[in-house]
């Protein structure tokens, strides 16, 4: 079947570039996605969203919520060789788009105002692309020990639809020493069809003594 979005992948991959600068201060939005809330126009605040359960790691670095998936084929540094791969699922809500606006400042109408974005060339809403490629780092954070981001590129192929179920995979593809990996980087929509795909550059650390 036709994928629609393929008239739009040039414009979508020269727009990546721009977007990537953000990369790493969108992230820290994405940690506060499950927070304060802004109106339906992303101006205002309106409360606080209702906290997820969170379950506490053991001998690991991430923290849980239930409706989250994530798996790996590496447990510990010594599994963690060329071919090792772990991956990171979930759903992308409007929550979680209000929440990424409200923390990131980015208050676009794509985002936000469903009558406007119908008037756009997508037909609708869609999530920002730098939320959905924060669930590479969201994978990341499951390899063993503590995982650092050293750099990473990113080409956005096709935009996500609100309430779409996404995946990011990491595979080891280098091991370059003193404790560094390099990583292809991909998230799939719940058609399976590629969205974001790109490479990072990671450091592993010991995870700290204490809680």
């Amino acid at each position: 079947m036709l994928n629609p979005w393929m008239p739009f992948a040039e414009m979508w991959t020269q727009m990546s570039e721009q977007m990537t600068r953000g990369f790493f201060e969108a992230n820290r939005a994405t940690a506060a996605a499950f927070g304060f809330l802004p109106d339906n126009n992303g101006d205002t605040p309106t409360g606080e969203a209702p906290a997820p359960t969170v379950e506490t790691p053991v001998d690991g670095m991430a923290y849980r919520v239930p409706d989250w998936e994530f798996e790996g084929s590496a447990d510990t540094i010594e599994e963690l060789a060329v071919g090792a791969h772990v991956s990171f699922s979930k759903e992308v809500t409007d929550e979680d788009v209000r929440s990424f606006a409200r923390a990131s400042g980015d208050t676009n109408r794509l985002h936000l105002d469903e009558a406007f974005a119908k008037e756009t060339r997508f037909g609708g809403r869609i999530v920002h692309g730098t939320l959905v490629a924060g669930l590479i780092s969201a994978a990341l954070a499951r390899l063993p020990l503590t995982t650092v981001y050293l750099s990473q590129d990113l080409t956005f192929r096709q935009p996500v639809e609100i309430g779409d179920v996404v995946t990011a995979d990491c595979e080891v593809v280098e091991d370059l020493g003193d404790g560094r990996y390099r990583l292809s980087t991909t998230v799939t929509n719940g058609e399976g069809d590629i969205v974001v795909d790109g490479e990072a550059m990671v450091l592993i650390d010991d995870i700290p003594d204490g809680d």
